[in-house]
């Protein structure tokens, strides 16, 4: 079976793309994807084909403003307006009770990837935990007081700009910034993986890696400090199952201390079930990078376990 494209009208208001691969045998559990900024859920086919090999449903949306999801308020690189990273959330969460409804009395585990990653635990904390799996990976939830900072570059960049232009400050400071990080690279994307056909894909596809909006930004920017709130992070069941991934030279992870420091504050938080998995070579897209057959082969042990322990 493939990663088959669908369409799911959110309450929100947006025509989601949706891909779903079912499991090739008696299924353990389903598996939500959200993808990471300036990318689309096809490119998780292959980990898609993976885990359903290994028993699970597998599922991954467009997010607004991304890849074939349409809205009115949301062209590419904008969440919507007003409120879009509430609709983002909405669209998550709509997805998740669809996929219940259409895989019945299963173990639902949430994985997301950069901004996914973001996305990914605010889902898990409008759930307040209740759901049977979290994995974060190659995601910064540890921006703190860098924030107000960037929010500051974006208001000055809106004096002159409409907040659905793109924000050329941003994505100097983020996207072409940590492309200079890499000594002796081929390509500004080569921060990505150290796999020079995946950093080619990634570049000539038409969907990746176009300029994401002032808007986006302020949407972004909001969701991450809602994803670092202690208050809705201690409103969560501190026995739900956590996987978290970084890459060791990732420079929008600040080389993997992102993940170390939501790690830090999980176990403050007495969450009691938490894994971490570093690759101290790895860069941003674990997925796509060397090594990522031994990355999918971890994450399916921990969600077999987690889906065993919950079945």
């Amino acid at each position: 079976m493939a990663f088959v494209a669908e369409t799911f009208e959110s309450p929100s208001g947006a025509s989601l793309r949706l891909h779903v691969q079912e499991a090739e045998a008696q299924p353990l559990g389903v598996i939500q994807i959200h993808h990471g900024l300036a990318e689309h859920s096809a490119r998780y086919a292959r980990f898609a084909a993976y885990l359903a090999g290994r028993g699970f449903h597998v599922a991954a949306h467009d997010h607004r403003g991304h890849g074939q999801t349409t809205a009115e308020d949301a062209p590419r690189g904008v969440f919507g307006a007003p409120k879009g990273w509430t609709k983002v959330i909405e669209d998550a969460l709509a997805v998740e009770d669809h996929l219940k409804a259409r895989f019945p009395g299963l173990p639902h585990i949430v994985f997301g990837h950069s901004m996914g990653g973001v996305v990914a635990m605010n889902h898990a904390m409008e759930r307040k935990g209740e759901i049977s799996g979290l994995a974060v990976w190659n995601s910064n939830l540890a921006i703190g007081g860098r924030a107000g900072l960037m929010r500051a570059v974006l208001n000055i960049e809106s004096l002159f700009k409409k907040p659905q232009s793109a924000s050329t400050w941003l994505e100097g400071l983020t996207f072409k910034a940590w492309g200079k990080q890499v000594k002796g690279r081929r390509t500004d994307f080569d921060w990505l993986s150290r796999i020079p056909e995946e950093v080619d894909a990634y570049i000539n596809d038409p969907q990746c890696g176009w300029p994401a909006s002032i808007s986006l930004w302020r949407d972004l920017i909001e969701g991450t400090e809602l994803g670092e709130s202690e208050n809705r992070l201690r409103a969560m069941r501190t026995d739900l199952a956590i996987h978290l991934a970084a890459g060791g030279e990732d420079p929008a992870t600040d080389k993997g201390q992102a993940a170390k420091v939501l790690a830090s504050r999980l176990y403050n938080a007495r969450f009691s079930d938490v894994t971490m998995r570093r690759d101290p070579q790895a860069r941003h897209e674990t997925l796509n990078d060397l090594g990522y057959e031994t990355a999918q082969s971890d994450f399916a042990d921990w969600a077999e376990r987690v889906a065993r322990q919950q079945g």
